[in-house]
């Protein structure tokens, strides 16, 4: 079975209502297996667009993932997330040969 990810970049516009969102997803993202890859760090943007925050989560599954951010937990968490900062999520299927 394909594993599931979040694709996120976000730029944070107050950190310290950012951290009160990071307390409250450390829940759902146990609940549902959620290993961080890549959180932060240095990069670069040789193409496109890009915002000043990265991040990969690594889920079991795909359908894991899917969960996770469904619910009602993430949910609440989100709801801190949304007036601090801007972001693009994207929720995608492993490579599995």
């Amino acid at each position: 079975m394909a594993k599931g990810y979040w694709i996120g970049r976000v730029d944070v516009d107050d950190i310290d209502g950012y951290q009160k969102y990071v307390q409250a997803n450390a829940k759902p993202f146990a609940n549902f297996g959620a290993k961080f890859l890549i959180r932060g760090g240095q990069f670069e943007n040789p193409e496109g667009s890009s915002r000043s925050r990265n991040v990969v989560i690594e889920f079991p599954s795909y359908q894991a993932a899917l969960d996770c951010y469904n619910s009602a937990d993430y949910q609440a968490a989100k709801a801190l997330r949304d007036p601090v900062s801007t972001g693009d999520i994207v929720i995608i299927e492993g490579y599995d040969p």
